[in-house]
């Protein structure tokens, strides 16, 4: 683990896709609590962190995902760096085309739910970052990104229909 905890950085390996820059990013979960008593959306708690620029609101983790990475392999690695969060990316939620907010850029996002399996104390972006567990309906109101409110979407529509799957893992 300890080589995962420096961030890579620079633009030389980065994916393209025509002009638009390709990011991966997941939606760290965890669930809580009784599913069958509280249903998924009460049960459900995921991670947001603060973007790098202060008063930007909160997203999920994402970045470049670079030539000498697997999809779900990138996906990990910026929701390490970013995060300090590590366990079990599971099947793509979807694929979106965004412009960015800072500017006239057009980008390609993946997104991933990852079930969380360990929290570190220490990751490559702590001293810039700020990480918060809260409900899936609380993200959404605090997340800056429409397409990841989608994705967020997404995932508590497939938690929600695949029960058995939940009720195993509940805390």
């Amino acid at each position: 683990m300890v080589a995962l905890l420096v961030a890579r950085t620079g633009r030389q390996l980065q994916r393209y896709n025509g002009v638009q820059r390709v990011v991966v990013g997941c939606i760290p979960y965890r669930l809580k609590g009784s599913i069958k008593a509280s249903g998924v959306e009460d049960a459900l708690e995921v991670l947001v962190i603060s973007a790098q620029r202060k008063g930007k609101g909160m997203l999920f983790p994402k970045g470049g995902w670079e030539l000498d990475e697997e999809i779900e392999d990138a996906a990990l690695r910026e929701t390490i760096e970013e995060a300090g969060v590590s366990g079990t990316v599971e099947g793509e939620l979807g694929k979106w085309c965004f412009k960015s907010k800072g500017n006239d850029a057009f980008y390609e996002g993946h997104m991933f739910p990852l079930l969380v399996e360990e929290q570190l104390d220490q990751w490559p972006e702590k001293d810039i970052r700020q990480r918060y567990w809260m409900s899936a309906s609380k993200a959404k109101e605090s997340c800056q990104y429409g397409w990841m409110r989608e994705a967020l979407d997404l995932l508590v529509t497939r938690l929600e229909s695949t029960p058995k799957m939940l009720e195993d893992l509940t805390l």
